[in-house]
C-alpha cells in the first residue's frame, strides 16, 4: 500500500506517528474529573458527558506537548466503571456475570492477566511494523484451528507482570522504534481492567491497536472509545452456524457486525478476514458483502491466505487442508467486483 493511501485510510494514526496528533488515551488523561460518583449509574452518566469533551478535544488535533494531565481524569473514571463490570463480568457477549474480583472464573478462565510474550513484530501489515505486540494468555473463543492455541486455550500460561512494569517495557520498545502498542492474544477483552491500569501508567504518545475478535459487549465498546486508535479486527464468519461449530460462540454475526459499526465511529479500522478452505460462499463472500454495504469499500481489508490446519482442525473435514490458489484468487476477485481496490486487500 502506498504512503498516500495509508494516510487516507489510517490518517489519524499516521498523524500520531508524525507527531501531529495525540494518541486517544492520552487525551482522555487530560480531561479532569472533579469527583468520581459512587453509583455505577452516576458514573456512566458522567462518562457520557465527558466523552463529548473528549470528542471535541480529539477534533482539535493538539500536540502532545500542549496537553496537561490531570490527577483524576476520564481514564480514572473509565477504570472505576470497569472495576464495577469486573464484579459481574460483562466484558464479552458471553456475559458470564461472575465476580472476577474474587477470583471467580468465567468462560475465558482468565483469573489474572498473564503475558505470554512481548516483542517488536515485523509480520503485521506494513503500516503497523514494527509493532510492539503484547500477547495476552486466554481467550473467549475456542477456535478449533487456532494458530495460537498454546496461548489462547491456556490462560494459566505466561507470566504475571505489573501494569507499571509493563509500561516501562513499552516505553523502552517505543524508544527502539515501535510504531504502536498492539494488544492481542489470545484476546485482549478479558484483560480490559489490566489494560486500563497499563494505559494509566504509560507516558509516551503511542497509538493503541486493539487486535481482537470483536465479541465485546456494547458497554465495553463505550469504554474503549477514547482508548483505541486502530481496531485491528478479525471478521471470521459470515453466519452463526460456522461460528458455533468452529469457534464455540453464539450470536456471532449480530455481535461482531454491530461492533464493527461502533468501531468505525470511534477510531480507524483495519479488518482482517482469514480465508478458510471450503468457506468462500458461507463466510468470505458474506463478510465482503457486509463490509462493502455497511462500511464501504474505502476501508483497509486484509484478505489473508495463510490458513494452516492447526490445533484440532484435522478433526473437521472441510478445514483439514490449506486453501488453494484458486480459492484465494476467487476471494480476491470477488472483493474487487464489489468495489475494493486490489492493493487494499493484500
Amino acid at each position: 500500500m502506498s504512503a498516500d493511501r495509508a494516510r487516507r485510510l489510517l490518517n489519524r494514526y499516521t498523524r500520531i506517528l508524525d507527531g501531529e496528533s495525540i494518541a486517544s488515551f492520552q487525551i482522555v488523561k487530560s480531561i479532569e474529573v472533579e469527583e468520581i460518583p459512587n453509583s455505577l449509574g452516576e458514573m456512566l452518566e458522567l462518562h457520557d458527558k465527558l466523552m463529548e469533551e473528549f470528542r471535541e478535544r480529539k477534533s482539535k488535533e493538539l500536540k502532545f506537548s500542549e496537553i496537561e494531565f490531570k490527577d483524576i481524569s476520564l481514564l480514572d473514571l473509565k477504570l472505576r466503571i470497569v472495576e464495577e463490570y469486573f464484579k459481574r463480568c460483562n466484558f464479552c457477549e458471553r456475559r458470564c456475570g461472575v465476580d472476577r474480583s474474587k477470583g471467580e472464573l468465567g468462560f475465558c478462565r482468565v483469573k489474572e492477566t498473564r503475558i505470554a510474550s512481548e516483542f517488536l513484530h515485523f509480520g503485521e501489515e506494513p503500516e503497523l511494523v514494527p509493532s510492539h505486540t503484547i500477547f495476552f494468555s486466554g481467550c473467549n473463543f475456542n477456535c478449533v484451528y487456532c494458530q495460537n492455541w498454546d496461548i489462547s486455550q491456556y490462560p494459566e500460561s505466561g507470566v504475571v507482570i505489573s501494569p507499571k512494569e509493563l509500561a516501562r517495557v513499552i516505553e523502552r520498545r517505543f524508544s527502539q522504534g515501535s510504531k504502536n502498542l498492539n494488544l492481542v492474544g489470545g484476546e485482549p477483552t478479558p484483560n480490559l481492567l489490566y489494560i486500563l491500569k497499563l494505559l494509566k501508567e504509560l507516558r509516551v504518545n503511542i497509538p493503541v491497536v486493539w487486535n481482537s475478535n470483536m465479541y465485546m459487549t456494547k458497554e465495553v465498546m463505550e469504554i474503549l472509545e477514547g482508548l483505541v486508535d486502530i481496531y485491528l479486527t478479525d471478521f471470521k464468519y459470515g453466519n452463526d452456524e460456522c461460528a458455533l461449530r468452529l469457534s464455540n460462540v453464539r450470536n456471532y454475526f449480530e455481535v461482531v457486525s454491530r461492533n464493527h459499526l461502533l468501531a468505525k465511529q470511534q477510531a480507524e479500522l483495519l479488518i482482517r478476514h482469514l480465508i478458510l478452505p471450503n468457506h468462500l460462499e458461507c463466510c468470505t463472500k458474506v463478510v465482503i458483502d457486509w463490509i462493502s454495504e455497511n462500511l464501504g469499500t474505502n476501508v483497509y481489508l486484509n484478505l489473508m491466505d495463510q490458513y494452516r490446519p492447526e490445533y484440532k482442525a484435522m478433526e473437521y473435514e472441510e478445514i483439514r487442508r490449506f486453501i488453494t490458489e484458486a480459492e484465494f484468487r476467487e476471494a480476491l476477485q470477488y472483493a474487487i467486483s464489489k468495489g475494493f481496490e486490489e492493493e487494499m486487500l493484500l
